[in-house]
This record gives structure tokens, C-alpha cells and sequence, in this order.
């Protein structure tokens, strides 16, 4: 009976408005706020084909992750997934790489807090404000699942207007020169700095990783399957809501920035947001939006200690995580699984003192190593699901992935091309040693702590049931 020790159980608190925008919260920060920079001076404009077509990939993916969530809504979802589909190994390893990718995603976050604060207190360490952020976001997490994803909802909405803000005054300036002295800067800045791809098909290739690293989040979604008040209908609107928003957001953003900015003055320090309105005389704006970007690193790390304290959760439950992780607190929270996942982001605080410069590079590439993980196993469980399915059934499934089975192997042979290229660039390729180095040290522990038997005495007691 693991996992049902504690007599507790996650609670439905969630709204679907609540899952939508934190899935948009999850997705949309450091990796359009301030990741966009690096990823725009490597494929220059190119870079909106490789988020338009990085995007169309994701939308598989995450339909993939539908198909399984709707019939099965589970805390945890891609990890019980590849338990039940791939095997006891596979689960074990997806829900400690999803805890991983989270935690380190988190430090990507809490960096780019010291970042954004450091426009306004140049003099103030990095990891100071890193270390603020982290406290106030755990604090945060330790609220009752209904009061977080009010808290998170608003904490979203506030980049999401602000996007659309940017958007709108961006594409003013663009026909009519609102805000540029009434000078209309046009869209021509998209070419005239060495055409559409001025590094060549190569430089979109390199900016994939970081590509990949803005859409990490949207997954989110199958981590809420388990507190979602009505999964059949709020997932299904959720996945597709989600997805078309932030492809909207993230090219049509990039787009009004690199029309009005040149794309080779773009530098990595400090949010594209906020050289842009700097660069047409808007100092005010630019406070503003560096305010905005800060809440969106917030958020999101908000959301990333949300998920990896649900992960842990569902590996405790399964007998892979201490037990004492499986426990609720009165107001429904997994308290010392959130706690767990805070003490192992206070890395993430000393290597913004030990290595400020290199550190965002490193953790975003990591994370990404671990995204593709996650979501190739996504796909290889829904591979897996439909070929369990007995005749008849397949056509009775409530949320399809389209085009099956074409598109589930596209989309595994683009994230298999994305950590080919991860190990190809000098800055990324500490991902696929960091990253399977990972993988080894989990392996050892299922073996060593014996999770093998009990999964296998656990499958056994199952087939005893079933005959």
C-alpha cells in the first residue's frame, strides 16, 4: 500500500483557468525574457522560423501528452505514463529527471532575478537577489493548491498583458512611428542586417537548444492532471489554449523586437524587452518592463518548484523517494517535498557567486538535456499506450494525437537532432555530460536500493489481481 500511508491525497483545486495560465506562466519566462537575446545572436531574424517550427513539434508533443492525461489524469502524469507503459525503470527515471530539469530550471530563473535586479542595483551580487527570490517562492508554494493557482493565475497575467502591451506599441511604431518621433521604423531592420539568415542554416540549427529551453513548461499541464477539478475538459482546452498563445507570443514579440531593433545589437545582457523600449528614448517603459520580466522569472520559478514538489510527491508514493516526501500538509501542499526541492536550488545561489558569467548558459542547457528527456518519453509512452489498445478502442479515444504515428516519430528524430547538436556547440555541450552522468548515478541507486524487486514483486502482485 505505498503511497497511501499518509491517508491524504492531492486535492482538485484547480480551475481551468488556473491550469492555462500556469502552464503559460510555467512556459513563458527567462527563455523569452531574457534567453531570446543569446538564441537571436545566433540565427539573427531566422530565429522566428526556428521557435515556428520548434513550436509545431511542441503542439505534437503535448497532444501526445493529452491523448494519455485526458483518459488517465494522474499527479505526476508523464511519469506514471512511462511506468505503466515503458516499465518501472523508466518511470523511476523520468519522475527524478523532471524533479532535476525543474530544480535546475529554477536556477536559470532565480539567475535571471539578480539580472533584472541589477538594473536597478548594479552594485548588489547576483546571488543575493537569487537568494530573496528563492525564500519568497517557497513561501509561496507552502499556500493551499487552490490559493496558488489564484496567486499564480494573477502572477501570469501580468507578462501575459504586458506581452500583448509590447506587441500592440511595438506594431504602432512599426506603421505609424507612435513613440519614434513619428518617424515609422517599418519592418525592414528583418533584412537589412544580413538578410533573413545572416549566420546561415546553421546558426537556427545552434539556437535550438535555447529554442527548445523557452517552450520547457508547457508540459506542466500533465503535472496538474491530479488537482484538476474536471480533467476531461479543462486539460483538453488547456494543451490547445496554451500552445497557440505562446507561439503567438513568443514570434509575434520577437518579431516587433527585431523589427524596430537590429538583431546584432541585441546583446545577452539584460531582457530584449527592455533594450527595446530604451532604444526609442522610453526610460520609464523600460523600468516598467524590466518589472514585468522580473514577475515572469518569478513566476516561473514559482511554478517549477510547484511541479518538482509534485514530483517528488509521486516518487514517494512509489516507494522511489523517502517517504516522509509523500506527506501533506493540512492545506493539501507535499511541505517537505517542496522544501527538498528549495534546499537543492541553494546550488543554483552559490553558483551565482562562484561563476556569475557562465552560469545561465550552463543551467539552460542542462535543463533543455532534461526537457528532451522528458518529452521523448512523452512520446514513447503514447507510442507504447496505443499499441495496448485493442481493436476498436483507438477510435474511441476522447483527444487524438493527429497523424499518428508519423508525427510521434518526427518530432523523437527533431529532439534527438537537438542533443546532437546540444554536444556539437562548445557553450551547450556540458549538457550531455552533466546529463548522463545524471542518468548513470540513478541507475546505480535503483539497483543499490533495490527498487528492482519491489517493482518487479509489485507487477506480480498486479497479475495476481487481474487473474
Amino acid at each position: 500500500m505505498q503511497g497511501k500511508t499518509q491517508g491524504k491525497e492531492l486535492k482538485r483545486g484547480l480551475e481551468e483557468r488556473h491550469v492555462t495560465l500556469m502552464s503559460l506562466g510555467a512556459a513563458i519566462g527567462v527563455g523569452l525574457f531574457l534567453g531570446s537575446a543569446s538564441a537571436i545572436k545566433l540565427a539573427g531574424p531566422g530565429i522566428l522560423l526556428a521557435y515556428g517550427f520548434s513550436g509545431m513539434i511542441m503542439f505534437f508533443i503535448m497532444r501526445a501528452l493529452g491523448e494519455m492525461a485526458i483518459q488517465k489524469p494522474v499527479a505526476g502524469s508523464f511519469s506514471k505514463y512511462a511506468r505503466d507503459y515503458l516499465g518501472p525503470l523508466a518511470g523511476y527515471l523520468t519522475g527524478w529527471n523532471y524533479w532535476f530539469l525543474w530544480v535546475v530550471t529554477c536556477m536559470a530563473e532565480i539567475t535571471a532575478v539578480g539580472i533584472y535586479m541589477g538594473y536597478w542595483y548594479p552594485d548588489v551580487p547576483n546571488w543575493i537577489w537569487a537568494l530573496s527570490a528563492l525564500v519568497i517562492m517557497t513561501t509561496v508554494n507552502f499556500l493551499a493548491v487552490k490559493a496558488y493557482g489564484e496567486l499564480e493565475f494573477w502572477f501570469a497575467l501580468i507578462k501575459i498583458l504586458a506581452i500583448v502591451l509590447m506587441i500592440a506599441v511595438g506594431l504602432l511604431m512599426i506603421v505609424f512611428g507612435i513613440g519614434n518621433g513619428g518617424v515609422a521604423t517599418g519592418i525592414k531592420n528583418l533584412w537589412d542586417n544580413g538578410g533573413l539568415f545572416p549566420n546561415g542554416f546553421k546558426g537556427i540549427l545552434l539556437s535550438l537548444q535555447m529554442v527548445m529551453f523557452a517552450y520547457l513548461g508547457i508540459e506542466m499541464i500533465g503535472v496538474t492532471a491530479g488537482e484538476v477539478k474536471n480533467p476531461e475538459k479543462s486539460l483538453a482546452r488547456a494543451i490547445d489554449s496554451v500552445f497557440w498563445r505562446i507561439l503567438i507570443f513568443y514570434v509575434g514579440a520577437l518579431f516587433v523586437i527585431m523589427s524596430i531593433y537590429p538583431w546584432q545589437e541585441i546583446g545577452s545582457q539584460g531582457s530584449p524587452f527592455v533594450l527595446t523600449f530604451e532604444k526609442i528614448g522610453i526610460p520609464a517603459a523600460a523600468g516598467i518592463i524590466n518589472f514585468v520580466v522580473l514577475t515572469a522569472a518569478l513566476s516561473s520559478c514559482n511554478s517549477g518548484i510547484f511541479s518538482t514538489g509534485r514530483m517528488l510527491f509521486n516518487l514517494a508514493e512509489h516507494g522511489e523517494a523517502p517517504k516522509g516526501y509523500g506527506q501533506l500538509t493540512k492545506g493539501g501542499v507535499p511541505g517537505k517535498a517542496v522544501l527538498a526541492s528549495a534546499g537543492a536550488l541553494l546550488v543554483g545561489v552559490a553558483l551565482n557567486y562562484i561563476v556569475p558569467a557562465k552560469v545561465f548558459t550552463w543551467v539552460t542547457s542542462i535543463a533543455t538535456f532534461g526537457a528532451i528527456w522528458t518529452w521523448g518519453i512523452i512520446l514513447l509512452s503514447q507510442i507504447k499506450y496505443r499499441k495496448t489498445l485493442k481493436t476498436g478502442e483507438e477510435a474511441k479515444l476522447k483527444y487524438k494525437m493527429p497523424l499518428f504515428p508519423l508525427t510521434s516519430y518526427v518530432s523523437l528524430a527533431f529532439l534527438a537532432l537537438v542533443v546532437v547538436l546540444m554536444a556539437y556547440n562548445p557553450d551547450t555541450r556540458i549538457a550531455v555530460v552533466i546529463g548522463p552522468l545524471w542518468f548513470i548515478g540513478l541507475i546505480i541507486a535503483y539497483y543499490a536500493k533495490g527498487f528492482h524487486k519491489r517493482s518487479q514483486g509489485s507487477a506480480a502482485a498486479e497479475q495476481k489481481l487481474v487473474k
